[in-house]
């Protein structure tokens, strides 16, 4: 592996170009790769903004990596981390058969959703007009109103609905004020005694949207967190403008040619389970980082209260499908550290978080396991690349965006260089490490690099 670790040392000298594996290197600007990679711009807005994640990558940098590799119709990718979609939903437009694999049941449901374009749009319309009506009719009965400019709380006849508390607790405190959270109830029952099956799965994901976006108390930067509750908020009329933009996105979609598109709810480290041998010509993916984000804190919310999570167990059951990148995700019976035993950098990156934090004198459990959650980490993103390799074609082409972190008490960690190591001590050829993008660090104010790592599978085992 230090052999291996030696021969990336030439690949970070050209970070500012973009290797392409087809032709020569492309200059890319830093400048550029600030300001527009990762927005999402008005043309490809069809589909992917049914329901997104705030850090997914845009649709132009699959694109991009898709043409570097040659992939055409007749070739099939793999998105082992598909998040909400967008590696999915722009195969599909390009007309190239996909599968995504998500263990995340709210991120599931919404590329599964987004991949589905079958339905009549103005079907969908009339349909949820009708929800709609319903839902309004209801709100009158009880003396509310959908405008959140009118307080019509003291005409209300009813006792406001709510969730169990045992529910609540796995929420963010405050996430969701009491009256929009009994108005977003209150369609959810009309959505379900109304239902259409054609429909509903579109008419949850656009109320999942809306929750995010405008119902509940929650805001982005990159982080979820609460803002200043808000006593109410419209909750029918942003639903509908979501159903209205799938609805014109629908009628756009038209024009593609039909294309298989299918995403399976399961652990990317047990990839046998779903995908044929040598069926997978390319991956384009962004794995969780190492960086103690709870990924399933983003999404609790609308999962919650669409019914994905529905206790505690439920909770811990989809972490533990997920690669090991938070403490609070993190069991005692975890064993992929395993797989990088004998990994020297790993191993230094552990003891060095382990020695900063006696050194600093933090000794909460969390704190405690810092050292050890870096080894699950690598040790699950190795045990992925290890089962993904039966599934791949010879020649198969292969792109991860990972990102350096320095939240284990400032100790950095060089994600991409270590995901290189790992792969080639696997089998894999190392084709490049490419800088996707820089971000800054909250804790130190250090620039860290998202890089993407450039992977080629010649075909056998070493």
């Amino acid at each position: 592996m230090e052999r291996a670790a030696q021969q990336l040392n030439f690949q970070f000298s050209n970070l500012a170009t973009v290797p392409n594996p087809h032709g020569n290197a492309q200059p890319k600007s830093l400048k550029q790769t600030k300001r527009e990679l990762n927005k999402l711009s008005l043309l490809d807005r069809s589909a992917h903004d049914w329901y997104r994640f705030v850090l997914s990558f845009p649709p132009h940098f699959v694109r991009d990596y898709l043409q570097r590799f040659g992939i055409t119709s007749n070739k099939r990718v793999l998105d082992p981390f598909c998040g909400t979609g967008t590696t999915l939903v722009e195969c599909k437009k390009l007309g190239i058969p996909s599968i995504g694999i998500e263990a995340n049941p709210m991120a599931y449901f919404a590329s599964y959703v987004k991949v589905d374009w079958d339905i009549s749009a103005d079907d969908l319309l009339n349909h949820a007009s009708e929800v709609a009506a319903a839902a309004l009719a209801e709100l009158r009965k009880q003396g509310l109103d959908d405008n959140s400019s009118v307080d019509s709380t003291h005409n209300c006849s009813t006792e406001l609905r709510s969730i169990p508390e045992a529910l609540h607790k796995l929420l963010l405190t405050n996430s969701i004020s009491p009256l929009p959270l009994h108005k977003t109830l209150v369609l959810l029952e009309m959505i379900d005694t109304h239902t259409d099956p054609r429909f509903q799965r579109h008419e949850k994901l656009a109320l999942a949207k809306a929750l995010v976006s405008s119902i509940s108390n929650l805001h982005f930067g990159p982080e979820v967190g609460v803002e200043h509750p808000k006593k109410d908020a419209a909750v029918i009329s942003p639903w509908m403008a979501g159903i209205q933009d799938m609805a014109y996105d629908l009628r756009e979609l038209k024009q593609y040619s039909p294309v298989p598109s299918v995403v399976y709810q399961a652990d990317s480290r047990q990839l046998v389970q779903v995908l044929e041998c040598n069926s997978i010509d390319a991956v384009i993916t962004s794995p969780p980082y190492p960086n103690e984000k709870d990924y399933t804190r983003t999404t609790r919310l609308e999962s919650v209260l669409l019914g994905f999570v529905g206790s505690k167990s439920d909770l811990q059951t989809t972490k533990r499908q997920m690669i090991r990148s938070n403490t609070r995700s993190t069991y005692k019976e975890d064993n992929d550290d395993q797989w990088v035993a004998d990994h020297a950098e790993v191993q230094r990156i552990a003891e060095s978080i382990e020695a900063r934090r006696i050194e600093l004198g933090k000794t909460s459990g969390f704190e405690r396991l810092y050292a050890r959650l870096t080894k699950l980490y690598f040790g699950g993103m190795a045990r992925h690349l290890a089962d993904l390799r039966p599934a791949l074609r010879p020649g198969a082409y292969l792109a991860y965006v990972v990102g350096d972190q320095a939240s284990y008490l400032r100790v950095m960690i060089r994600t991409g260089q270590i995901l290189a190591d790992i792969a080639q001590a696997l089998g894999y050829e190392l084709v490049g490490i490419d800088l996707f993008r820089t971000r800054l660090a909250t804790a130190t104010k250090e620039q860290l690099r998202e890089e993407v790592v450039v992977l080629r599978w010649p075909g056998k085992h070493i």
